[in-house]
């Protein structure tokens, strides 16, 4: 049984992490005669929190899905070297820059992971480096140097919540959690957190995703869970259709929960996969509500599908058509752009077996039925769609699989954010 628990990351035993403003987003640059941006711990703890530190206290197996994007910032590529073995012990990670498409990003990134380590007595193969915010600008790396130390001395088993709003860029609250399971007689715990608002349209994960876990597990299994949740979680997200450079999702596992370790895809791996699913889900949902702009969750279920590929090819299309997203933000009833994103899917079905939905906490409006409009309250739709969440609930009507995805409406901010998001 899951217990939902408090602690984000730093849950999970030996876990501690830390999040500091070093001025990552300042022009100041090293040697150019001005004083540092910040030059006291107060200084470093105040403001918005740029740069995020996640440390085991001891070895960790490590797995990792990365962004399907052509275009991969150097951050994923190191990460990607330094995970070939699938041992980790921390992480790193800062906002305000993507370190992608920009000079020195590769020699930057390395930078960062040297920095970690001499700052832990580790090595920089030890680390995870990752990286967010505008695209083709160089990184601040003299700010990140000041600041490292800083951020170690700050490391804390309280420091989830540092480290959670360290990774937001134009995320409106930081997204954070934790579970328990029993597993082997011994209390497992998982935590994440994830930062994520708009370029999301994961074919991997989230843009970046914490994970950490005291359960003993091969690297092999738990590279094998991650690939088999992230799918049916972070990749049935989509806010603006737009995949990010910088798609990371980290799972650390350093086996002090003290349980035998899990070697096969048995009992024990069938419910660390299920308190994983659980983490993961919710964070999706976090980054699908906090979409850039958005003021309501949507999440489209499809229901007696022939497979579940075609179930989430046809939700998917529903929560990513901006016709949609936009008669959600007008609480607007139109039933009719439901059925056309299914239609331009590609995904098989009957238009004239489907059945269409509406609910949420305020009720239920049925609204086609066979593929025909249905006659339906007009007012009762535009409270039931005005709630924080609205589900749009199809049934097929064809078969015995499902699909949920997640995504959000789309308002004028969503615009105002990214029309001027670099200046």
């Amino acid at each position: 049984m899951l217990k939902e628990i408090s602690g984000g990351v730093c849950a999970a035993r030996g876990f501690q992490a830390a999040g500091i403003r070093c001025g990552v987003k300042s022009k100041l640059a090293e040697g150019d005669g001005n004083q540092p941006v910040v030059s006291s711990m107060k200084d470093y703890l105040t403001g918005k929190k740029d740069l995020a530190m996640i440390l085991s206290e001891c070895d960790c197996a490590a797995a990792a899905v990365y962004t399907m994007n052509r275009v991969k910032a150097a951050p994923i590529y190191v990460t990607m070297g330094n995970l070939e073995d699938g041992v980790c012990r921390g992480i790193i990670a800062n906002s305000g820059n993507a370190n992608a498409c920009a000079p020195l990003s590769h020699e930057h990134a390395e930078r960062m992971c040297s920095l970690a380590a001499s700052a832990t007595g580790l090595k920089p193969t030890d680390f995870v480096v990752a990286s967010t915010g505008v695209i083709g600008q160089e990184l601040n790396i003299a700010a990140i140097e000041r600041g490292v130390p800083a951020l170690v001395k700050s490391l804390s088993s309280d420091g989830s919540d540092a480290a959670a709003n360290a990774v937001m860029t134009t995320d409106t609250v930081k997204k954070e959690t934790a579970v328990s399971v029993n597993i082997g007689g011994k209390a497992v715990t998982i935590g994440a957190i994830a930062k994520g608002s708009g370029m999301i349209h994961p074919n991997m994960g989230t843009m970046l995703c914490f994970i950490t876990t005291d359960c003993a597990i091969t690297h092999e299994l738990l590279q094998d869970a991650l690939h088999e949740i992230v799918p049916r979680t972070f990749n049935r997200v989509t806010v603006d259709g737009d995949t990010s450079t910088n798609d990371m999702c980290v799972v650390l596992a350093n086996g002090m929960a003290g349980n035998e370790q899990i070697e096969w895809r048995d009992d024990d791996y069938a419910l660390f996969c299920k308190a994983l699913h659980e983490v993961c889900r919710r964070m999706a949902r976090a980054i699908a509500a906090d979409g850039e702009g958005a003021s309501r969750l949507i999440t489209c279920t499809v229901r007696s599908a022939r497979s579940e590929d075609s179930a989430e090819r046809l939700a998917k299309a529903v929560v990513g058509s901006s016709l949609v997203k936009a008669a959600m933000y007008g609480s607007d009833a139109n039933w009719g752009r439901v059925l056309c994103a299914m239609g331009y899917s590609k995904a098989p079905f009957r238009p004239e077996y489907v059945d269409i939905k509406f609910s949420s906490i305020f009720g239920e409006v049925a609204v086609c039925e066979k593929g025909t409009g249905l006659d339906f309250d007009e007012e009762l739709a535009k409270k039931i769609l005005g709630q924080n969440e609205v589900v749009i609930d199809v049934s097929l009507n064809e078969g015995e699989h499902s699909a949920t995805c997640w995504g959000c409406d789309l308002t004028y901010d969503y615009v105002k954010i990214n029309g001027d998001y670099r200046t």
